[in-house]
């Protein structure tokens, strides 16, 4: 299974393989395909890691919460809206995401629960926090993982170690139950931190009066 790890705002794809290589790679290293590319587009203005990790640093679609729009093309793809020629994502991990709030948006992506397997991770003295428990809400039967830090990919307890690694065999089982066939969609996003898994392609999204469109690069 291959997993595309999309990186959080004016940071980088190894920025974020850097982060997530913290966690115990029996979560997710030993089992998925993680692909971490650099964003379309380089950066403007000052990087939160500069200092910490070198450039250059990149941007997606010029938005900060990569989660967000994962979740949003998760709810319009449920719903008929985009990706009608793909097959469904099937996989959402994310890191302090959000709702869009435009009423137009919400009645459409948010409409049913999106039932898409899915990790949210939430930290207590995340500024996100909030709006993080409530993109949970829209899920099918989320995972949750809460964590005292702020916002942030987090270190996990062993605790959490243990809930993730079986929210994996569940989905390895389930994968080996239907004859083998591969699951080819999944997401996960950062801090948008996120890991966004689907299949290989530039999607460019754009959102006008609640409609969003897909196009290839």
């Amino acid at each position: 299974m291959k997993i595309l790890c999309l990186h959080g705002f004016r940071t980088s794809g190894s920025f974020l393989e850097k982060q997530i290589s913290k966690w115990d790679p029996s979560i997710f290293h030993h089992h998925f395909d993680m692909e971490f590319p650099d964003g379309r587009y380089p950066a403007g203005g000052k990087s939160d890691i500069e200092g910490i990790f070198p450039p250059p640093y990149f941007e997606w679609f010029q938005f900060e919460k990569g989660a967000t729009l994962s979740a949003l093309l998760l709810g319009y793809q449920a719903q008929g809206k985009v990706l009608k020629d793909h097959p469904p994502i099937k996989l959402f991990v994310s890191i302090s995401g959000s709702k869009f709030r435009d009423p137009s948006i919400c009645e459409i992506a948010y409409k049913d629960p999106i039932k898409v397997r899915s990790v949210h991770f939430i930290g207590a003295k995340d500024w996100l926090r909030l709006p993080s428990e409530d993109l949970a809400t829209s899920f099918h039967n989320p995972l949750i993982i809460r964590h005292p830090q702020g916002h942030t990919v987090p270190r996990l307890d062993e605790d959490a170690v243990e809930k993730l690694r079986g929210w994996t065999k569940e989905i390895l089982s389930n994968d080996r139950d239907n004859g083998g066939a591969k699951i080819e969609n999944g997401i996960l996003h950062e801090a948008a931190c996120k890991i966004l898994v689907e299949e290989s392609g530039d999607l460019m999204v754009k959102t006008e009066a609640g409609v969003a469109e897909t196009t290839q690069a």
